[in-house]
């Protein structure tokens, strides 16, 4: 694959994403029924529906579930039309009809393969032949999803997986299945845009697809550290001034251990790339989540609060400490990048970054060598190019893209930091760094690289 093919300059996902208007000619999206819509993710999405559509079913495995997804929408986006625009129902009573009337079903059922199987069979028999079948699956494979299915279900079926809160966070993958009309893909594409307000990226049907493929490698990488290390250390090693705006433990106590499972669970078994070790569960996880540890869900994860205490946990023996109990190493790098950050001076703090002594300051360029070596080996596999990783990483998991650290620190720095840290250097970036005239890889316009470079 060409340098120049991997810029945002002529890039194919850039172009495609430039007008969609034409897409939406000839079809509609007037009702939309979500299955599964007592979770985060089911009644999260079915208020962004309502936003764009006048009629949206939500349907759970019994009325008053469907009614707990109705009442946590409202309370998530704080909107009367989500009331207005929601009738509710059970699999059991309803979800023929309904489905039958749908314009759009969106499955979003827990993360299980069979699980999601079982209600397709009755979604392909109630369905129009027109109707779209989407899933938001975080990762399993479309294809296998839609397997062995009439002709009609794999060509109107594709993957349109939101990122929690998906009324906030407007990333938003679109996986097609070997079989997936392209025009419908465009369509969906097109709407998702124009009347949902989402940054949308195809990537490939491949294990996490691209956001949540690069992003769980971090996180696992330091809930894998948290073993060695407090977790405090570890979210403050890889903090907000490594470019993230929630620090990777107290993300996955936000996202749920048993998601982050299943999706490094997927990653592990049906990718052994070249970091297969990295994304491998911690048994440590492993057993806390016997005894129902499941972040922040159950009350706590890495952290916990008990009113204004917090608390954070000890790996190896499955208690807490009080926080005020950890004492950390000297990091004062960290604020001197967090203050150059806050003056605008973004190539100088990451220049301390990077100039930083100390066993904590290499171990966390090695995590941050890790996301830009990985992303950027993935180009061309889970997206056409770096672009499509930038964006979703950008928008969808609010974290600096791998192109903007890049072009920030410049190529040598970069591919030196890979190189200190023991990694592979991608050819991509082996390029750059010896053409001293080449583009940077970012350049999107509407984008402020400022608001990832967060000064605390």
């Amino acid at each position: 694959m060409e340098e120049e093919s991997l810029t945002m300059t002529g890039d194919p996902e850039r172009s495609r994403a430039a007008d969609l208007s034409a897409a939406l000619k000839g079809r509609k999206i007037e009702h939309v029924v979500v299955l599964g819509a007592n979770g985060t993710m089911g009644y999260g999405s079915a208020a962004l529906f309502t936003t764009a559509v006048p009629r949206v079913t939500l349907l759970a495995r019994t009325g008053e579930k469907a009614e707990e997804g109705l009442a946590a929408a409202i309370k998530q986006v704080r909107s009367p039309t989500v009331a207005s625009r929601t009738d509710l129902g059970d699999y059991d009573s309803d979800l023929e009809r309904v489905v039958g009337e749908a314009d759009l079903i969106f499955e979003a059922l827990t993360e299980d393969m069979e699980i999601k199987r079982a209600i397709f069979d009755r979604v392909e028999s109630a369905r129009r032949e027109d109707s779209i079948v989407a899933t938001v699956t975080s990762g399993l494979s479309i294809n296998s999803l839609c397997e062995g299915r009439s002709e009609s279900f794999r060509k109107h079926f594709m993957g349109l997986h939101f990122f929690n809160p998906p009324n906030v966070i407007v990333g938003t993958e679109l996986i097609a299945g070997n079989d997936t009309d392209p025009e419908l893909l465009d369509f969906v594409e097109a709407f998702s845009v124009h009347h949902l307000g989402r940054v949308m990226v195809r990537t490939a049907d491949t294990p996490a697809f691209a956001g949540n493929r690069v992003g769980f490698k971090v996180l696992n990488e330091a809930a894998q550290l948290a073993e060695q290390m407090s977790p405090t250390l570890v979210d403050r090693l890889v903090g907000p001034y490594t470019g993230r705006a929630m620090t990777p433990l107290a993300t996955i106590d936000l996202v749920g251990w048993d998601i982050h499972r299943a999706i490094v669970d997927n990653v592990y078994q049906q990718a052994p790339d070249e970091v297969h070790e990295t994304l491998k569960l911690p048994d440590y996880m492993a057993k806390l989540m016997e005894k129902g540890v499941m972040g922040n869900k159950t009350g706590g994860g890495f952290f916990k609060r008990d009113g204004d205490a917090r608390f954070v946990l000890d790996p190896a023996s499955g208690d807490y400490r009080p926080a005020g109990d950890i004492k950390l190493p000297d990091l004062g790098y960290i604020d001197e990048v967090a203050h150059l950050y806050s003056m605008g001076r973004y190539a100088e703090g990451m220049a301390r970054f990077l100039a930083a002594e100390g066993d904590e300051a290499a171990l966390a360029r090695k995590v941050i060598a890790g996301y830009i070596a990985y992303a950027f080996e993935r180009a061309g596999e889970v997206t056409e190019t770096i672009t499509g990783i930038d964006m979703i990483m950008g928008a969808g998991f609010n974290w600096a893209p791998p192109s903007v650290l890049v072009d920030t620190m410049g190529a040598r720095a970069a591919v030196s930091m890979i190189e200190q840290a023991g990694l592979g250097v991608p050819k991509i970036l082996q390029a750059a760094a010896s053409n001293p005239s080449s583009e940077p890889f970012f350049q999107d316009p509407l984008v402020n690289i400022g608001k990832y470079f967060v000064a605390a």
